[in-house]
């Protein structure tokens, strides 16, 4: 694998996820929303995001030096699209209940390559523990926010 792939394949998540935080900026109303209880400031999440997109992207680095499975490698991508998609959704569009229904999507995705991860390497599946983790968050704070605005 060459060098540029080995920096492709670490940094994509945190590039593509900088790249929809400059896009939606002048949109996020977080600040404004009633926000369900255990509703984190505002300036973790980029903090948040920006470690999690770097276990993803290391996380499906060390995949693709053991393993080449297309089917992996497509929810890798697929779930990366719904991810970054949420934020539009959610900020630019303004599409609450939307983006309830989309997380469940994510999470389901995300599940699924976790279950894939874990039967083929072991190592990619607990990097993305934290993602898992946070994305069940996330989706309490998509519902709560939806219910109390």
């Amino acid at each position: 694998m060459t060098f540029i792939r080995k920096i492709f394949y670490l940094f994509l998540p945190i590039l593509l996820g900088s790249l929809v935080g400059l896009i939606i900026s002048n949109f996020i109303d977080y600040g404004l929303l009633i926000k369900p209880l255990l509703s984190p400031p505002g300036y973790l999440f980029p903090i948040i995001w920006s470690i999690i997109y770097i276990l993803m992207g290391l996380s499906f680095l060390l995949y693709r030096q053991n393993y080449n499975d297309l089917k992996v490698i497509k929810i890798y991508y697929l779930q990366l699209a719904f991810n970054l998609l949420w934020s539009i959704f959610f900020f630019v569009f303004k599409w609450r209940l939307f983006t309830i229904f989309w997380t469940f999507i994510l999470l389901g995705l995300v599940i699924y390559l976790l279950y894939l991860f874990y039967k083929n390497y072991k190592p990619s599946f607990y990097l993305n523990i934290p993602y898992l983790i946070w994305l069940i968050f996330a989706t309490y704070l998509t519902i709560g926010v939806y219910i109390l605005n």
